[in-house]
């Protein structure tokens, strides 16, 4: 067998993360290298990326760096892996397999995968294909297969412990979760309370959004939430608990305030919210006081290929490599 050439001791293994993680995006045309961007990562002590797709350049150069990676399956390759486990044993071979020194945590199989999209069907049957691809080869105890949601998939989400999701997304959902329970791994769900803020500017505070509200603005029972990231978070772990997935652990995937390009935009937000993020997920939600959040701030570079200009302007770093604001990850 290709995966049982490889031995287990040509992997880093991946242990619980310290600190926040970065997204590395790549849709612009000025942007630095993949190892200056590892070198950069390092050099600011942060611990764990998230690449998108297949990155082979960022596998290479993250080779030996110890960095925790969350790689990523392209939503438009989910139907060929869903239909073919030798599909999913190539794309683990080269993705994963032949990059023995990168320090793998998690396959976020698919992106904010919507229902009615052409990949939704095979989504699942991906995640599986890669799963059995991975404990074939040997490293089911290292490498988690997720996917990351969105929180357009909780049809309640206030207060916080009434969030359920959508009844026309549970024929997705509940075999996601299922299968969660079964290998034991998170899911990933992309969390951005500017979106949420500037769509209900009229009932949302922007210091609730900000992290910077002075005392508790929402009591849910015995829990009070002063900021909207904590509310929108024990919003999902509700309703995975309706869902039969009170076990599962959710990983803040993507998280992050835009510095430019539309509404409460700028670098002072910006850096307040993600400094306050950082502090923050050191600590748990209300509904899950003691648990550190695992958490991927968007992005660490701005990105002059994505539109509209909104998307353009998330960086922690410009594409010089200067850093936007001061901020300390880790």
């Amino acid at each position: 067998m290709l995966f049982l050439a490889l031995t287990l001791a040509s992997f880093v293994v991946a242990g619980a993360s310290a600190g926040t993680g970065v997204c590395y995006g790549t849709l612009g045309d000025n942007l630095p290298s993949s190892q200056e961007v590892v070198d950069l990562f390092t050099q600011n002590n942060i611990l764990s990326m998230r690449i998108y797709n297949q990155n082979p350049s960022a596998l290479q150069a993250l080779g030996g760096s110890n960095i925790e990676v969350v790689v990523g399956v392209a939503n438009e390759d989910l139907q060929g892996i869903g239909a073919s486990q030798d599909s999913a044993n190539g794309w683990v071979q080269a993705n994963i397999l032949s990059h023995g020194n990168v320090n793998f945590k998690y396959i976020a199989v698919g992106n904010e995968i919507q229902p009615s999209d052409p990949a939704a069907n095979s989504l699942v049957a991906a995640m599986r294909n890669i799963w059995t691809a991975i404990a074939n080869a040997g490293l089911g105890g290292q490498i988690k297969v997720s996917t990351s949601v969105d929180t357009g998939v909780l049809d309640v989400s206030y207060p916080p412990s009434s969030g359920t999701f959508k009844s026309d997304r549970m024929w997705l959902l509940g075999p996601i979760i299922s299968f969660l329970v079964e290998t034991q791994a998170p899911l990933l769900v992309n969390i951005y309370p500017y979106f949420s803020y500037i769509s209900n500017p009229q009932d949302i505070q922007l210091d609730y959004a900000l992290f910077t509200s002075p005392s508790v603005v929402v009591q849910d029972g015995s829990m009070g939430y002063q900021n909207l990231f904590d509310a929108m978070l024990d919003a999902v772990y509700s309703a995975l608990e309706r869902a039969d997935g009170g076990s599962v652990r959710v990983v803040v995937s993507e998280t992050g305030w835009p510095s430019d390009g539309g509404t409460a935009t700028s670098v002072d937000n910006a850096r307040t919210y993600n400094t306050n993020l950082v502090s923050h997920v050191k600590g748990g939600t209300p509904k899950r006081p003691d648990q550190p959040i695992e958490t991927y701030i968007f992005a660490m570079f701005d990105e002059n290929q994505k539109s509209p200009d909104l998307e353009k302007f998330w960086g922690l770093f410009h594409p010089d490599k200067q850093p936007k604001y001061p901020i300390t990850l880790n």
